[in-house]
């Protein structure tokens, strides 16, 4: 695999205050933050040449530099990473852009996107010294963990929904995982799971309560801009449940600057998708909060965007601000209709999560928020078949 690791230290974007990085840690008590991984980019900069990048060989940790594990030895994999890029000729010929693309996370081990984070959570995890993992998931969190874990010789437990998909219970139990089915959504899931890491010593990998699944889920940033030549698209339509890929590809083209290797200094316009039956995000948008209120009586079809409340909402809000985007709602029915439209146009059978972009990006172009000559890319975050 490639070279070593330039991780200096985690730090809290609250306040600021830094940790060490070769012990375990959760997320800032002081500011309830994620804690961020912090890269020695001046000497990155200085070691590498993006063009380098292409010529290794394929997969999430050809970016090694810029990832958290140290030791080659512990860099787990399964494959993942370097996903497709399609472009969505006769979809957006119908929805009237020229440049619309589809990042597809669906061939990722495990199905979805989800495998990068759990890739980098659990070989840093291993690195550390831990043996026992523990997770809370709406779906696919919990398989990619299950597959993950038995991958570094971990025991893991998945804590999920009681009517999350078959499949995702199947692929987690069949990797050895212990499974719980819970009634309620995912926050009740992770009432358990803080409750069993606290009295039995399982490590808890929840979305941003560690540092290392962000750095997974950054890397599609930098294969974006790659893709692109570096010189980022004009908007990233993304959906929304715990948000780790949006705050992780902001992460990635802030650190893709420090390095000197963007064509174009402004950024994607980062556009938030969720459910119009569970929309914390888009409602704390809308209002001009800093964070996320509980959203009640979570429900959607898509159940990876059934999450209440992001751990790093302010995160969230603060990025697409920043990068001059927007939150939007979709209904189910849309989901679904965008869902059937891209397989039956594109030959795609997404994920209801990534066909909530597709749905939006017509709401959105139809707005005037897009115009038709844009660079637009939206997220399939999964396979469909993982939800039949």
């Amino acid at each position: 695999m490639s070279g070593i690791s330039y991780l200096t230290q985690l730090a809290c974007p609250e306040c600021g205050l830094s940790v060490s990085a070769d012990q375990i840690q959760t997320f800032c008590t002081a500011c309830t933050s994620p804690w961020l991984a912090k890269y020695d980019l001046a000497a990155v900069r200085q070691v590498l040449d993006r063009d380098q990048m292409h010529s290794r060989p394929k997969g999430m940790w050809r970016w090694a530099e810029l990832l958290p594990v140290r030791e080659p030895t512990n860099r787990i994999t399964l494959g993942e990473g370097d996903t497709p890029l399609l472009k969505l000729e006769r979809l957006g010929a119908q929805l009237g852009l020229d440049n619309l693309y589809l990042k597809e996370e669906g061939v990722n081990p495990t199905g979805s996107f989800k495998a990068r984070g759990l890739a980098a959570a659990i070989a840093k995890a291993k690195e550390l010294g831990i043996r026992k993992v523990i997770i809370p998931t709406a779906g696919n969190a919990g398989g990619a963990l299950a597959a993950y874990a038995a991958r570094a010789g971990m025991q893991a437990c998945v804590v999920m929904p009681e009517d999350t998909p078959r499949a995702n219970c199947i692929e987690s139990e069949i990797a050895g995982a212990e499974v719980l089915q819970v009634q309620g959504n995912i926050s009740d899931a992770a009432k358990i799971v803080a409750r069993r890491a606290q009295n039995e010593g399982w490590f808890d990998v929840s979305t941003f309560k560690e540092p290392y699944r962000l750095e997974g889920k950054k890397v599609m940033g930098y294969e974006l801009a790659e893709a692109f030549t570096w010189r980022l698209p004009d908007v990233i339509i993304y959906p929304t449940g715990g948000g780790t890929g949006l705050v992780g590809m902001a992460k990635a083209f802030d650190e893709l600057e420090a390095l000197g290797w963007l064509e174009n200094s402004q950024r994607p316009r980062l556009v938030s998708v969720q459910a119009s039956g569970c929309a914390p995000v888009v409602k704390a948008f809308d209002i001009g909060a800093v964070d996320c209120e509980f959203w009640v009586g979570a429900h959607t079809v898509a159940s990876g965007l059934r999450v209440p409340k992001s751990f790093a909402g302010r995160l969230i809000l603060r990025d697409i601000r920043r990068s001059s985007g927007t939150a939007l709602a979709v209904e189910d029915k849309l989901i679904l209709k965008a869902q059937r439209n891209l397989a039956q146009v594109e030959g795609v059978f997404g994920a209801p999560e990534g066909a909530a972009t597709l749905a939006a990006v017509d709401l959105l172009h139809e707005r005037g928020w897009i115009a038709a000559h844009e660079y637009v890319v939206c997220f399939n975050t999964g396979m469909g078949l993982k939800y039949i």
